[in-house]
């Protein structure tokens, strides 16, 4: 009996080794990406500001060259009124790196206080925002999906102090029809914290109420859009001074 119960143990380790061996697969063979000892940047990014000039960007309205002014330290800052920026290049499914720092003196408190966003595909605002010590409506703080889902602590560091977002975006689906299929989704680590876990995005975030649209109108234009597709990444001039550095991106593939 000892011998059979043997045997068919082994029979069963072989069966799974067959088993297993049936699931494995050796194509298609994963790129290989990089990432250099003096650099934090995968081989394989898109560099959106390296801290010598705008040419990925243009103003969202004009079309022209930014006027945010470039600092000696590799920074970019918002000069207030000048108005929002975009990405040249559309993008859809991402991997977003961007270092952020609000102004270390203090001009204001609640929205009032170094309020910019980052918006997806030029529709869904991941808030910017001083949140050291500074109450506000929890949804529209540092690492909000904005005026939808609060971030799940606050991880914010003092004012002047640099600060940086790691995300990663699923686009909307649409049907060929028009119809949305699966909403957009996105995760986010605020200085290495998550605080959006695979979170699901209702819909425009500047609208009256959220809403997906094949045809929609993207943040402070007045002309509808195919929004089906890839669209800009943008950077808001909410009036206040942020700066940005260190910005880059992997297209993620369907």
């Amino acid at each position: 009996m000892f011998r059979l119960v043997t045997s068919f143990a082994a029979l069963l380790t072989i069966h799974g080794a067959l088993a297993q061996a049936d699931r494995q697969s050796f194509e298609p063979v994963p790129a290989l990406v990089t990432v250099p000892a003096d650099s934090a940047i995968p081989s394989d990014a898109l560099v959106l500001f390296d801290g010598s000039d705008l040419s990925a960007w243009r103003h969202i309205r004009s079309g022209e060259e930014p006027q945010w002014r470039i600092e000696d330290d590799g920074s970019v800052t918002i000069v207030p009124g000048t108005g929002s920026i975009e990405t040249r290049q559309a993008f859809g499914d991402m991997q977003l790196h961007i270092e952020w720092r609000t102004n270390p003196v203090i001009d204001g408190d609640g929205q009032q206080r170094g309020n910019s966003g980052i918006f997806l595909q030029s529709l869904y605002e991941v808030q910017i925002l001083d949140s050291w010590e500074n109450p506000t409506y929890v949804n529209g703080q540092a690492g909000s999906v904005y005026l939808q889902a609060p971030p799940l602590v606050n991880a914010a560091r003092p004012p002047g102090a640099w600060q940086s977002y790691d995300l990663l975006y699923t686009a909307p689906r649409f049907s060929a029809s028009g119809e949305l299929r699966s909403p957009a989704f996105v995760t986010l680590l605020h200085n290495g914290v998550v605080v959006q876990n695979h979170t699901a995005i209702e819909g425009t975030t500047f609208s009256a109420s959220p809403e997906y649209s094949a045809r929609c109108t993207p943040y402070q234009l007045d002309e509808a859009w195919d929004c089906t597709g890839k669209l800009p990444l943008r950077l808001q001039d909410h009036g206040q001074i942020v700066s940005y550095r260190n910005i880059w991106l992997r297209e993620l593939k369907d």
